[in-house]
């Protein structure tokens, strides 16, 4: 199952609608895929992350993610056909094109890469954690430590802060 982007009433958002960031995973995790709502596994850190390093001013529920649009914060995945972990999706199912296409139809500032997975599928290949230098859709782009609890041992909270901080 694929969520749908968090835009409201599922419509398009369109260029110059305050987009900050928006932030890209490879695909749903099985829990979310369940519940139908991004970063919803119980160990995930996404939503937790976000209000740490104040990116929103309360910490928002996997089931309200459609309310990060309220603090210019998009959600999109990789993947849009399949859920579950990284192996479970495989290599082949990753859309770039159609990633693309998403982000040009919103005009985000940043777009930000939920783990190293995600941004290598996306630009070819990444230069650690941070900002990298290849724009994606006329965005900055950015690697995160992936929040998934299945990734804790890679967990750094400080790229997170760094993005956060630059969007201020």
């Amino acid at each position: 199952m694929a969520l749908r982007e968090s835009s409201r009433d599922g419509a398009a958002r369109r260029p110059g609608s305050g987009l900050r960031v928006v932030f890209c995973g490879t695909a749903a995790g099985s829990a979310s895929a369940r519940r139908g709502a991004y970063y919803a596994g119980p160990g995930n850190k996404f939503w937790p992350i976000l209000y740490a390093v104040e990116l929103t001013p309360r910490q928002v529920r996997p089931a309200d993610f459609a309310s990060a649009l309220e603090y210019g914060i998009g959600l999109t995945d990789l993947c849009k056909l399949r859920s579950g972990s990284d192996l479970e999706i495989g290599d082949g199912a990753f859309d770039v094109a159609g990633l693309e296409t998403r982000l040009l139809a919103v005009a985000p500032r940043v777009i930000a890469f939920n783990g190293l997975k995600a941004g290598r599928e996306a630009l070819g290949g990444v230069d650690g954690y941070g900002r990298q230098t290849r724009s994606l859709a006329d965005a900055e782009t950015w690697v995160l430590p992936s929040t998934s609890g299945a990734a804790n041992r890679w967990w750094d909270p400080a790229p997170w802060q760094q993005l956060a901080d630059h969007l201020r």
